[in-house]
């Protein structure tokens, strides 16, 4: 059974940094395609980042793009969002998804048949 555990979400101000984690157990973690979402209330699940088992970044929203960058640890099972240069606009729950076999677009939520319970990232402004 795959389980995903999100952390490092907290309350910061505009133009912090912050690393987000997702721990990983259940799967051979280093062959799957993890990815980040955030969701606001009343909104779709938004694509953030995803990134390869081999640790090459897959692709990054634009929004973030510059500013975020996805990573990935294979010996600890963990993958990573580092966030820089943090805006209000960012504040929203993030969730880490994976996946073994793809076979929609990485940017698509429906391609992930894993996610994790989600951390709230709230940046002041």
């Amino acid at each position: 059974q795959v389980q995903l555990v999100e952390s490092g979400g907290e309350l910061v101000q505009a133009g912090d940094s912050l690393r987000l984690s997702c721990a990983a157990s259940g799967r051979t973690f280093s062959s799957s395609t993890m990815a980040w979402f955030r969701q606001t209330p009343g909104k779709e699940r938004e694509f953030v980042a995803a990134i390869w088992w081999s640790g090459t970044s897959i692709g990054y929203a634009d929004s973030v793009k510059g500013r975020f960058t996805i990573s990935r640890d294979n010996a600890k099972n963990t993958a990573y969002l580092q966030m820089n240069s943090l805006r209000p606009e960012d504040t929203a729950v993030y969730y880490c998804a994976a996946e073994w076999r793809m076979s929609l677009s990485f940017s698509n939520p429906g391609a992930y048949n894993y996610w994790g319970q989600g951390t709230q990232v709230t940046v002041s402004s």
